[in-house]
């Protein structure tokens, strides 16, 4: 599995996995991906290369996740993936999708937050959560 939505009462509270913390970075953009565009299929055509720094990881993460809302909201850049490379506190990634005005009834995230947020390593790998106010 390589994410997966978890109730929450007001927001959109998620769950992403992967073997490398690279994976699981990956595997929240797809989550976020899947929320917003509401399951609807989204081209991969563009590619832009982004880097993002944090004082730890639940910082790198909470500062990924707002460059992917940034993205849409001023570029109207609707990220499908990622390939991300993390050393340390810095992350460089290309995210591969498409323009959002091409795609109709696209929900809404308005930030990430840190409530709730965790990056850690476990027995399986890295495991990531995060709740997005929506």
């Amino acid at each position: 599995m390589k994410y997966e939505f978890l109730e929450h009462t007001a927001d959109i509270k998620f769950k992403a996995y992967g073997k490398t913390i690279d994976e699981a970075f990956e595997n929240a953009v797809l989550a976020i991906s899947k929320y917003l565009s509401r399951e609807e299929k989204i081209n991969s055509k563009k590619g832009k290369t982004i880097t993002v720094h944090g004082t730890d990881l639940e910082n790198l993460l909470y500062n990924f996740l707002d460059e992917i809302i940034y993205l849409l909201d001023a570029e109207n850049f609707l990220t499908a993936k990622a390939e991300v490379k993390i050393l340390g506190n810095n992350l460089k990634a290309t995210l591969y999708g498409d323009d959002s005005k091409k795609y109709k009834g696209l929900d809404h995230i308005k930030a990430a937050t840190y409530a709730e947020m965790y990056v850690k390593k476990n027995d399986k790998g890295w495991e990531i959560q995060a709740v997005m106010d929506v």
